[in-house]
């Protein structure tokens, strides 16, 4: 293991010398009437708790027979260490002097025998901690927009100040043993944090896009309230909407996409469930933009090796900083089903913003019928869809169809043109 690496949490025995050190000075001197065996003993499985935080590490059978010997969970999420019996706890063998430090172990410079090593255990690298996001003092891009609360209601009223009700948003990073494997979802977590910041960073403020309030140092991201419920929740609701609710649903979602749109930012994810309507006046809310990506990137396979977004984060530019590639390279990621368009299913996709455009046709169907639908997806991959699809849908029909259409065959964009208008209805 490298010194300067810090992995997720680190365990196991290195028997590896330090190459600075004399061999002499490491090699112990201690006399035993009865010779020792070697113990077998190694770290066979570390799981994660119902608190996310806490670690249950579990020790291999031989070692139950052993006595004087304990092993220590630590309250962290990044590191599990495990203490060692007497016999190498009283040479410190195998911990290398970074664990030392973190652990504030003390170094004899001893070593016990390399043929006494026990089976070494298995080390997990995680890509960078999402945290590290907000570690450094947030950027002023990144901190808050001029006058966050300028469409905000006080919730209410102090002697010296005013009350905003807001959401804090803040990565959640799980990491288990799935088949033997350590697995992390800290990749994703990153590129999508990125993703969200990025959207809330650059689009203008918007009536039908949730609010950016600013960021906290190493805590997340700060949104605006919603007091509201599901897009889902709405259209479920009975008795069904009405034509002129439809129609303001429609007209509010394709407005607030298309601002979306002219900054050449998808949405990713559109669903029932990422769209929220407010409670007291029915305005739309897009919100949840993790899986957005720039129209502008080169878009590789989402089974590649994940990108790295960190080298994109807004910071001052100075003389010593490195330039930013001229292309960026992204991955699109389907999003919710049925929503997510059979070219993402795929990993073909080459246009996120002609991806959003169906997955506002699947809600205007849904809208229309005042139900959710379904698609299988071996169905959906082929772009085939459902005979009945369009059954009791009468408003939104027509377009829906053209913005159910294959890509390559002329899929309807999204264009604020295309807002209806009452008059329109009428015989």
């Amino acid at each position: 293991m490298h010194q300067n690496s810090r992995p997720a949490f680190t365990r196991g025995f290195s028997s590896a010398q330090a190459p600075d050190t004399p061999t002499e000075s490491r090699t112990p001197t201690v006399q035993h009437t009865v010779p020792r065996p070697p113990m077998a003993m190694h770290v066979k499985r570390v799981t994660l708790t119902s608190k996310k935080n806490w670690w249950m590490v579990e020790m291999d059978e031989e070692e139950e027979t052993q006595p004087s010997h304990s092993v220590n969970s630590f309250s962290s999420s990044e590191e599990t260490a495990v203490e060692k019996p007497p016999v190498y706890d009283q040479y410190n063998h195998g911990v290398d002097e970074h664990q030392q430090r973190h652990h504030n172990l003390h170094h004899h410079g001893t070593d016990y025998k390399r043929s006494d090593s026990p089976p070494p255990s298995p080390i997990y690298n995680p890509p960078r901690h999402p945290t590290s996001i907000f570690s450094f003092p947030t950027p002023t891009a990144y901190s808050a927009p001029p006058n966050p609360t300028a469409s905000l209601q006080p919730f209410a009223h102090g002697s010296a100040s005013e009350l905003f009700r807001c959401v804090v948003k803040k990565p959640d990073v799980i990491q288990l043993e799935i088949n033997g494997e350590m697995q992390s979802n800290a990749s994703d977590v990153t590129v999508q944090f990125l993703a969200e910041l990025r959207v809330y960073t650059t689009v203008a403020r918007h009536r039908n896009i949730c609010a950016f309030l600013g960021s906290l140092e190493n805590v997340g991201m700060v949104l605006a309230y919603i007091d509201g419920r599901t897009l889902y929740d709405v259209i479920i609701e009975r008795p069904k909407l009405t034509t002129k609710q439809k129609i303001d649903y429609h007209n509010q979602l394709l407005d607030g996409l298309t601002h979306l749109h002219s900054y050449r930012l998808s949405h990713g994810d559109l669903s029932l469930l990422n769209i929220q309507v407010t409670k007291r006046t029915n305005t739309i809310k897009l919100l949840d933009f993790g899986r957005s990506v720039s129209a502008d990137s080169v878009f590789k396979s989402p089974d590649d090796e994940p990108v790295d977004p960190f080298p994109y984060i807004a910071r001052k530019q100075s003389a010593s900083t490195p330039k930013l590639p001229t292309v960026k390279y992204e991955q699109i990621h389907p999003g919710t089903r049925p929503f997510s368009a059979p070219e993402i299913l795929r990993g073909e996709c080459q246009d996120p913003l002609l991806a959003d455009a169906y997955s506002f046709g699947l809600i205007m169907v849904c809208l229309d019928r005042c139900e959710s639908v379904d698609i299988k997806p071996w169905d959906q991959r082929k772009d085939k869809l459902p005979a009945d699809l369009y059954d009791d849908c009468e408003l939104f029909k027509e377009r829906a169809k053209e913005y159910l259409r294959r890509c390559d065959a002329g899929r309807r964009r999204l264009s604020k043109f295309d807002m209806i208008q009452m008059e329109e209805l009428q015989p």
